[in-house]
């Protein structure tokens, strides 16, 4: 059975209303990465590929955000937020916010609706029980976008699980300070 959003939001902490929906909340945008060097996944472990955060602001050359230019008032939102101007591609992306999955839950996360009506995908993993940090996702860009920063772009709910153990593997507190 699924929880409550009002649920979801107790687990998280330090969500503001608007994130909050009926059946979860939702995760905004804390920053977009593109992958510069390969990976490896194989039997015996891992390796992450290198990457590069993208610039939100920058001239660029047609909207990937590359690093170290910087942007004009036009380029910016009536509220002055950094947006990215992305063009198709995979991207990774990091949630601004703090997820945590409570025992006896497991977690999935959907994009939300504004991303597939512009031709865009976010594709993620499933949340063990005792997770805790700042999680990634594959951003699947088919038609040039912008996305802000801080925006809502996916939404996250809590099921609950039967399970023995919680999570304690290589991704536990990522990108927490």
């Amino acid at each position: 059975m699924f929880e409550s959003g009002r649920f979801v939001a107790e687990a998280l902490g330090g969500v503001d209303a608007e994130q909050v929906q009926p059946n979860g909340v939702d995760l905004r945008l804390g920053a977009v990465f593109e992958q510069v060097e390969p990976g490896r996944v194989g039997v015996d472990g891992k390796t992450v590929g290198e990457r590069r955060e993208l610039d939100p602001d920058s001239e660029g050359d047609g909207a990937t955000g590359e690093a170290g230019a910087s942007g004009s008032d036009a380029e910016t939102s009536a509220n002055d937020a950094a947006v990215y101007r992305l063009d198709p591609g995979g991207y990774v992306v990091r949630y601004a916010d703090t997820v945590r999955i409570p025992e006896g839950h497991v977690g999935f996360l959907y994009p939300r609706s504004s991303l597939l009506r512009n031709s865009c995908m976010l594709d993620t993993a499933v949340w063990d029980a005792g997770y805790e940090g700042q999680g990634e996702g594959l951003l699947e860009v088919y038609h040039p976008v912008e996305l802000e920063r801080g925006t809502r772009i996916a939404q996250l709910v809590l099921a609950r699980a039967d399970h023995r153990d919680t999570y304690d593997g290589t991704y536990q507190h990522e990108h927490l300070d």
